[in-house]
């Protein structure tokens, strides 16, 4: 299928993030109906059904050790925000511009391009406690309600712009994208016009207090906007140098640079000054004990892994694992590669194929960090890659053995099993993705996973169970449900396997009709 231009995805969900009205101060919501207008479920599915057809468009990048950074990161600053309660979902972007965005149910994007800019996990922490602090004051909702007063259905006009490319063929998918959507935004860009300052200087003042009760460095922030402004300057042209998306829909002004250094200079004199420098706004961590802060004294920001997780970016979201290679090497021409840009050229030999060349990266990283998990999988992942399967057995199984439910670990091995395509090697994946199961509903290459191993283990009531998950969660609805009502007229089906299959195709069918209602099909079946 062909994917939209990389600036689609951006300005659907910059839509959602930069079109809300602003409050000065965490105000009650007396005579609002923003509270009302969708409930937390409401939102939820509206954040779920975006994040499938992104994910559906290939926008999306599951990786799930990048995926376990950056959830971390993400719940470590959402647990310390002024909503600590909210549900909120990270996820990563493919795209190397620099973007983050916001949308409802608490769904927060992140590009890769961002993570690649910055120069540390407190600099992305910052950016995140920004997008963090639009969904707890309700931005994001408050600009739902706007736009349904004036006749602008946001939610279903950003899914409609994605209907309008998917319906669309040839070169001019992408143009109908844009048009769609440029039609939705231009009302809510007029209309936000006399909000942005005050709607960014509020998230601002709020993601520092997260920075802050979150043990990060509250200097952090200022220090991102000053790169985003910098390659706004420096970097003119093509494509791939335009201005960072993030500052088209958060401005990054000289003023607003010196407010965040101020505000982060006023937390370093003193925890005192948290009260001067959010005064007026909502009060603190309603789970910790009243007069306690967690700031940079009492945690440590961060726990090393950023460096790793950044050149592991730069590999999964190069054009294709040989020019991972090449940017590695121009890296090296520059001076020497450091541990963490060896560890991305072992993924980038890996991915192209490689075997030996990874293990030679990676053995080379052993006498520093001998016992690092992820340079434990990227060894066996290598054995595997040149034939040596006992010995990549033998690696997984001790990881396996160690942390049964890390999720990365097992996916890692259970993928490796799958590539034999062998009854036995179905069913030792089979056993070692089981414990997640009931917490991997909505994990797609979890699904994926398991419906391969049930699959090649001959086991096709689950591998069809988990083929029509895997399609729902990659924003094939429509084609999940056509695949259980087949499986649903299975003669072998148990009472079980019938109750769980009925279950989803209730659960399902609410969502395919309301993106038919949008115009919204499948083209594959269409075929």
């Amino acid at each position: 299928m062909r994917l939209l231009p990389a600036t689609t995805a951006v300005l659907v969900l910059a839509f959602a993030a930069g079109s809300a009205p602003a409050q000065e101060q965490r105000l009650p919501d007396i005579g609002s109906s923003a509270a009302t207008l969708l409930g937390p479920a409401q939102q939820e599915e509206y954040g779920k059904m975006l994040l499938a057809q992104l994910r559906h468009y290939g926008y999306i990048l599951d990786d799930p050790l990048v995926d376990s950074w950056l959830r971390g990161l993400g719940n470590r600053l959402s647990a310390s925000s002024d909503r600590p309660t909210q549900d909120f979902t990270f996820f990563m972007m493919k795209d190397r511009s620099v973007n983050a965005f916001a949308t409802l149910g608490g769904y927060i994007g992140t590009n890769a391009g961002l993570v690649l800019t910055a120069g540390s996990e407190d600099e992305v922490a910052g950016v995140l406690a920004h997008e963090v602090a639009h969904v707890t004051q309700s931005h994001v909702l408050r600009g739902v309600e706007r736009a349904q007063r004036d006749s602008v259905p946001m939610l279903l006009a950003m899914l409609g712009a994605i209907a309008v490319a998917s319906q669309s063929s040839g070169n001019s998918s992408g143009d109908a994208a844009m048009a769609a959507i440029a039609g939705a935004q231009g009302l809510a860009l007029q209309r936000q016009i006399d909000y942005t300052r005050s709607n960014e200087s509020e998230a601002d003042r709020l993601g520092m207090r997260t920075l802050s009760r979150s043990g990060y460095d509250t200097t952090a922030m200022a220090r991102m906007f000053e790169r985003m402004q910098a390659l706004s300057r420096t970097n003119q042209g093509g494509e791939r140098e335009r201005m960072p998306d993030y500052l088209r829909t958060h401005p990054v002004t000289t003023t607003r640079i010196s407010e965040a250094r101020q505000l982060a200079e006023q937390y370093a004199a003193s925890p005192g000054t948290q009260a001067l420098a959010t005064r007026g706004l909502a009060g603190d961590n309603p789970l910790l004990p009243h007069g306690l802060r967690i700031g940079p004294s009492s945690a440590t920001a961060g726990d090393g892994r950023f460096a790793w997780a950044r050149e592991r970016l730069r590999v999964l979201s190069a054009d294709t694992p040989p020019a991972a290679i090449a940017e590695y090497q121009r890296l090296a021409r520059a001076g020497a590669l450091d541990d963490a840009q060896r560890y991305g050229l072992g993924v980038a030999q890996l991915l192209a194929g490689n075997g030996a060349a990874a293990a030679k990266e990676f053995e080379a990283l052993l006498p520093t960090h001998g016992s690092d998990t992820w340079l434990a999988i990227g060894l066996a992942q290598a054995d595997a890659r040149r034939g040596r399967h006992a010995a990549a057995d033998a690696r997984f199984e001790t990881l396996v053995q160690r942390m049964p439910r890390n999720r990365a670990v097992v996916l890692a091995y259970a993928e490796t099993l799958g590539e034999r395509n062998n009854a036995e090697a179905g069913r030792r994946a089979q056993d070692i993705l089981r414990p997640l199961l009931g917490s991997s509903s909505e994990d797609p290459v979890f699904q994926r996973t398991f419906a391969r191993a049930s699959e090649i283990a001959g086991d096709p009531v689950r591998a069809g169970e988990a083929w029509a998950e895997s399609s729902f969660l990659n924003g094939r609805a429509e084609a999940a449900l056509m695949q259980l009502n087949t499986l649903r007229r299975r003669e072998d089906l148990d009472y079980y396997a019938r109750a769980r299959i009925d279950a989803r195709i209730a659960a399902i069918t609410p969502t395919v009709l309301e993106l038919q209602r949008q115009g919204i099909r499948d083209p594959d079946l269409r075929r």
